[in-house]
């Protein structure tokens, strides 16, 4: 968990802008962005397909 602690006389703008750094090199927002909604197994298993079918087209691609 990302957390700052304020500085003495510290302005709000730069206490937030600290703690946006924080939390993006934490890397929570991807992992609160997947875990926004409930996914079903059968979803993760498509989604997972789906990634795998472009990378592999993404792969052959370069390969070329």
């Amino acid at each position: 968990m990302a957390q700052v602690v304020p500085w003495e006389n510290e302005h709000i703008e730069s206490i937030l802008r600290r703690f946006k750094r924080e939390v993006s090199k934490a890397g929570l927002f991807p992992d609160m962005k997947k875990n926004r909604f409930f996914e079903t197994p059968i979803e993760k298993r498509k989604r997972k397909e789906i990634a795998m079918h472009r990378q592999r087209r993404r792969n052959r691609k370069f390969r070329n």
